[in-house]
This record gives C-alpha cells, sequence and structure tokens, in this order.
C-alpha cells in the first residue's frame, strides 16, 4: 500500500477531514450496537464501576506523590524514625492501590467479554437476517470471510476497544489530577540565568506540554500508514485462513484427483501475500518504535534535566524534586498515551474500519445501489406462483422465459429448461428472492409453505433429529412420524441416532443427504417444491421415493423445477423454456463499487458455506 504524502495541499486536507468524518461514523455504529444490546444495562453497571475504580486510584496516586517530599525529605536528613513512619505510610498507601488495581482489572476484563457478546450478537443478529447470508456472497470484497469479521474481529475490536478507552480515561483523569500540582510545584523552580534568577509560571506544565506534543505529532507522523496496512493485513489473514479451510473441507476431492501440489501452490500464493503484508507492517512498526522507544528513554531523564536549575540552585529540596519529578512523570505519562498507544490506535481504528463498514454492509444489502433494473417482488394473494415477463441478469447477461406471463398453481409440475446453459442458478435464487437483478415481477406464494432443493442438499450439525426437520424445531416432531419418514426413504438404519450429534454431512454420503432431504418433505408437507435437479438425475431407487411422495403425500404441492437439462420423464406437465435474451438500456446489471461476482461452477459444501457463504443462485448446475 502506498503511503501519501503528508502535504499541506487542499487535497491532503479533504483526505484527513475525510477519514475523520468515516471515524466518527463508525465509531458511532459501534457504540449504537453496543447500547441497543439486550445487555446495556449491565454495560452501563460495569462502566459506573470502573469510572468510580478509577478516580478512586486517581486520588490515591496524588496521595501517593505528596508523600514523596516528606519521605525522601527524611531520608536526606538521616532521619530514621521519621523514615520507618513514612515507610510504614506507604504500605498502607499501596495496599488501597493494590486492591484498586485489582477491581479495576476485573471491571476492565468484564467490560471486554460483555462487549464481545454484545458486539458478536449484533453482527450476527444482521448477518442472519433473511436473505442476507446469500445476498452478502454478491456484495463483492466485503462480503468475503464473514466468519473472520463476526469471530476474530469483532474479539479484537472488544478487547481493543476496552483496554484503549479505559486507558485514555484513565490518563486524562491523571492528567487533570496532576496539571494542577504540578503547576503550584513549578513556582519553587527558580532559574539563574546571567546572574538573575527568575520563574516562570506553570514552567514545569509547559515543558511537559511541548514534550508531549512533540513526540504525539513524530508519533502519527511517523505511524499513520499502519491504519491502512493493518486493514490490508488482516484481510491477507484471512483470505489464508478459508484456503486451508477449504482445503480441509474437500481432502477427498483433492486427493482423488492428486490435486496436492495445485492446492500447495494456492496456499504458498496466500502465505506470499501474507508475508509481504506483514512485511511492510513490520517496517513500518519499526519506524514507529523508533519514535516510541526514543521518547521512553529521554522521558526517564528530562523531568530531572527540567528540574536541575532549581535543585542546584537552593530553591528545592532532594524531597520536593522528586514530588516535581513524580507530578511531571504523571503529567507526561498522561500527554504521552497517544505515543505509547499509537500503534493499538492503528490496530483498533483498522478493525473498527473492517468491522463496521462490514455491518454497513449488511443493514444495507437490500437497498437499490444503483438506478438499474431490478425484479419486483409481491405475495400472490390466492397462493400462486406468477411470473410477469421475468428475466434475469448475471455478469452482463440476460436471460428470459419464453412465456411472457406464467402463473402455477398448487399440484402443477413444471420444469423450466435453461437454454443458455448458464442462468438457471440466477433464476432459481431469484424464485427465492435472493436475486433481484434482473425485470418484470414475481408473485411468491407463502413463504411458510414454500421448500426448496438445492442440488447439494444441506445437512446441518447436531442431532439427527434436528437435521431431519431443518428449519423446524424437532420438538414439534413425535418420534414416531420420524422414524416412519426415515424408513419410507431408506435410512431405517439411523434410526437409533436420533439423538447423536454429529457432523452429518461428514459421516453420511450424498445418497443419504438425498434421501433425508425426501425425509424432509414427508415430515414438513411443503405445498410448493423447488428444486434445481429434474428427476432424471436421480437414480432409479431416489426417483421412485421422491415421485412416489409428491404423487401419494403431496399430491397437492407444485413442483418447480429449474434446470440445464431436459427431461424424458412423464413427471412434468408443464416446460418453460429460460432463453437468451437482448440486454437493452439500463437492462444490465447495476455495477456497484464492488466487483461483481461470477456464477462458480459447482455449489459449495455445507461446511464450505460454514466457511464462506456464497449465493445458492450463484452457481451451475450439472
Amino acid at each position: 500500500m502506498t503511503e501519501r504524502p503528508h502535504d499541506t495541499s487542499p487535497s491532503a486536507s479533504d483526505g484527513v477531514t475525510d477519514e475523520i468524518a468515516e471515524l466518527v461514523l463508525q465509531f458511532k455504529a459501534f457504540v449504537s450496537a453496543l447500547w441497543n444490546s439486550s445487555g446495556r444495562r449491565d454495560f452501563v453497571l460495569l462502566t459506573v464501576g470502573i469510572v468510580t475504580v478509577i478516580i478512586a486510584t486517581a486520588g490515591m496516586q496524588v496521595v501517593l506523590n505528596a508523600w514523596n517530599s516528606p519521605f525522601y525529605n527524611a531520608i536526606e536528613t538521616r532521619n530514621f524514625s521519621s523514615f520507618l513512619y513514612y515507610l510504614m505510610v506507604f504500605f498502607g498507601i499501596a495496599g488501597v492501590l493494590l486492591v484498586l488495581n485489582v477491581a479495576q482489572t476485573w471491571l476492565a476484563q468484564m467490560i471486554t467479554l460483555q462487549s464481545r457478546q454484545w458486539l458478536t450478537r449484533d453482527l450476527i443478529a444482521e448477518w442472519l437476517t433473511s436473505r442476507r447470508l446469500v445476498m452478502l456472497g454478491d456484495a463483492g470484497e466485503i462480503g468475503v470471510n464473514p466468519d473472520q469479521r463476526v469471530h476474530e474481529d469483532a474479539k479484537h475490536l472488544a478487547e481493543l476497544s476496552a483496554g484503549l478507552g479505559i486507558g485514555l480515561f484513565q490518563s486524562t483523569l491523571l492528567l487533570f489530577s496532576f496539571v494542577g500540582v504540578l503547576w503550584v510545584l513549578s513556582s519553587g523552580v527558580v532559574l539563574h540565568l546571567g546572574g538573575y534568577s527568575f520563574t516562570i509560571p506553570g514552567y514545569m506544565v509547559w515543558c511537559a506540554l511541548i514534550f508531549a506534543a512533540t513526540g504525539s505529532w513524530v508519533s502519527w507522523r511517523i505511524g499513520r500508514p499502519l491504519i491502512g496496512i493493518g486493514v490490508e493485513r488482516y484481510a491477507r489473514e484471512a483470505d489464508l485462513r478459508f484456503a486451508m479451510v477449504q482445503v480441509n473441507e474437500n481432502a477427498n476431492g483433492i486427493v482423488l484427483n492428486a490435486g496436492e501440489p495445485d492446492e500447495k501452490q494456492r496456499l504458498d500464493d496466500e502465505l506470499a501475500r501474507v508475508i509481504d503484508i506483514t512485511r511492510r507492517f513490520v517496517n513500518a512498526l519499526a519506524r514507529l518504535t523508533w519514535v516510541t522507544a526514543g521518547y521512553g528513554w529521554i522521558g526517564l531523564v528530562a523531568p530531572i534535566v527540567i528540574a536541575a536549575p532549581a535543585y542546584f540552585g537552593g530553591t528545592l529540596s532532594f524531597g520536593e524534586l522528586m514530588m516535581v519529578v513524580g507530578a511531571f512523570n504523571q503529567v507526561q505519562n498522561s500527554l504521552r498515551w497517544f505515543v505509547d498507544n499509537f500503534s493499538l490506535i492503528a490496530d483498533w481504528r483498522a478493525t473498527l474500519a473492517r468491522v463496521m463498514s462490514f455491518r454497513q454492509a449488511l443493514v444495507t444489502l437490500e437497498q437499490p445501489r444503483s438506478s438499474g433494473e431490478r425484479i419486483v417482488y409481491d405475495h400472490e394473494p390466492l397462493g400462486n406462483l406468477e411470473l410477469e415477463k421475468v428475466a434475469v441478469d448475471w455478469t452482463g447477461e440476460r436471460a428470459a422465459l419464453d412465456e411472457a406471463d406464467v402463473t402455477i398453481e398448487p399440484g402443477d409440475r413444471v420444469l423450466i429448461i435453461d437454454r443458455t446453459g448458464s442462468a438457471h442458478g440466477a433464476l432459481f435464487s431469484a424464485l427465492a428472492g435472493l436475486w433481484p437483478w434482473g425485470s418484470g415481477k414475481i408473485s411468491l406464494p407463502p413463504r411458510a409453505k414454500v421448500m426448496f432443493m438445492p442440488e447439494r442438499p444441506y445437512v446441518p450439525d447436531g442431532s439427527l433429529r434436528a437435521a431431519l426437520t431443518y428449519p423446524s424445531a424437532a420438538s414439534g416432531f413425535k418420534d414416531e412420524d420420524l422414524i416412519k419418514a426415515m424408513q419410507r426413504v431408506g435410512l431405517s438404519r439411523l434410526t437409533g441416532s436420533l439423538d447423536r450429534k454429529a457432523r452429518w454431512a461428514k459421516e453420511i454420503s450424498y445418497d443419504d443427504e438425498e434421501r433425508l432431504t425426501f425425509a424432509r418433505l414427508l415430515l414438513l408437507k411443503p405445498q410448493w417444491i423447488f428444486t434445481e435437479q429434474t428427476v432424471d438425475g436421480l437414480d432409479d431407487e431416489q426417483r421412485g421415493i421422491f415421485t412416489s411422495i409428491i404423487n401419494e403425500d403431496l399430491a397437492k404441492s407444485a413442483v418447480v423445477t429449474v434446470s440445464g437439462r431436459a427431461t424424458t420423464s412423464d413427471f412434468y406437465t408443464r416446460t418453460i423454456n429460460l432463453v437468451d435474451a437482448p440486454v437493452g438500456v439500463g437492462a444490465k446489471r447495476p455495477v456497484t463499487a464492488t466487483p461483481e461476482p461470477t456464477l462458480p461452477p459447482t455449489r459449495a459444501t455445507p461446511d464450505e458455506q460454514a466457511a464462506q457463504p456464497e449465493p445458492s443462485n450463484a452457481r451451475q448446475a450439472d
């Protein structure tokens, strides 16, 4: 990532202004997500608790600083009894501070924990809102690796936000607590120059301000590129993680096709990108460390050097010098908080941008992104499926039904054959309300009566009874109904495993997954069944099971198949064609700020979908 020159031109100033405005908007969204969570009351109580503890800690540190003067004066005058007395006072002060430190640590960790819980739940709720899980796959770069953003990035943002927020508040409070102390102590600093003696009101305060401001400004100039590098680094790390998940989940296919060398090369390429951006991050961090570390070492002696003229001039005792040094350190440590934490601030800024931009993308997924045509959706009052001049767009192409107005009623068996060879995935998802790009109007039957059967069945992890009734609750079905359905579709051997929890998609075969889906038909009894596979695509036994269920148990249910294959079966009573159509003015898919999705050749497995959800529409069936 190329660093932008830090000049004073209008364009540079506008860029900084835009960054600040974006930061404010993203931070407001972050706070709003936490504030609107169900745990707001707990968050307020924890915040009040830690604010109280920090205020008490600041007060005790002021007391500890005042303790410096008599203690070090006792050492200077070799007053042993006074030395013992103030030593005991120190243990009392330290004991109180120890209790406060433990309380602050516990409260800080609880705030971090609760913040992560609320933020993650908010992201999951937005992610799993109806249709968004699939539509996110069309959002371009922002839709890549959502699991990384919801899990790791949200966790990291909660940790950084709690740590930096508490640190900033504590430093601010200590600053206000000790500026007054240091201002008063500065009156004892008498400077001698050319035989003249004079004092500068607030001398030590101004020195601390100049020292800290200089370090902060240099840190910002040197460390600013870390923000952009951090955003890119998280993205590359997520890409590598996802590539490894894909290899693990597709181990059988890779080994059977001797694809290990290709996968190794792919992982090497992803790793090379991670190494490259990490190297840039390390170099940028090293440049920043020159400033922060150097500033820290100079800070050890700076207050003594600044106050030395007064001490050697005899206007400050040794105890007063230690008191001045302690107050100066507290002030400049508070002021240098920005310097010490700039790398963490840059990391927080990058993580905030990554998480909040993802959340914003989720919230705006269903909003029109341009003036391009979109399919209009409605609900058919009679419970039919009506298609009026429907066409779908994808990757700049368009396909339309060869019948302008189509009405499908319960009990119909309709096959829509894709004559273009590549548009059936988009149309299938359009019928599910997931692919709005195109034109025309689709009037849908009630969603509660609909069941979609993609070519690759989805079998969720967990108990087998939950997988059988998915997405309905298993508690609404009797065991005898479940067993009867399993026996009907040829899964009798699994009837004793209803309550066993497992990754069923890994344990059972593709044939068993198909049969499990047929069992769902018997249990859920949908009135509308949408499939991506014709009955010709089933083997003889599966075809017999499916057709018997439709003809005997679900005779009044409609079956709509969208496929690239024709059929020789007499199962379907009506055939409609999906054909190439000219792309008229404004008919192309809207061009967005993110790359347009393409339709991958094969459907991801359920585990791959868990790793990176992709549109069920975006694929080509056999």
